[in-house]
């Protein structure tokens, strides 16, 4: 059983460690080459770990400062949505029993 957690405990720290190789802040995107749509998707997806980045790294945002514009915004808020919000909209409620 030990032998199971310890390979859960690795294979999560891989997941976050993969997950925080392109995050807001890291210095990837410069003038000449700002964040885009799919940049803006990528960042809204990951956007938990990187709050948790940048509890302990300062350079870190949640949020590329340099974007292209609407359509960063667009993708990002796009990926906050439909990753988090979007799973509750297709949750069915219990049906309970009709006590008529």
């Amino acid at each position: 059983m030990t032998k199971k957690i310890i390979i859960l405990v690795l294979l999560s720290l891989m997941l976050v460690m993969l997950l925080s190789g392109c995050i807001p802040g890291d210095g990837k995107a410069t003038e000449n080459r700002p964040a885009n749509f799919l940049w803006g998707i990528w960042h809204g997806w990951i956007a938990p770990v990187s709050l948790v980045v940048s509890l302990f790294n300062r350079s870190i945002r949640i949020y590329e400062a340099v974007n292209t514009g609407w359509w960063y915004d667009f993708g990002f808020y796009l990926a906050i949505i439909g990753g988090f919000g979007g799973l509750s909209l297709f949750r069915h409620k219990r049906n309970s029993t009709n006590r008529n």
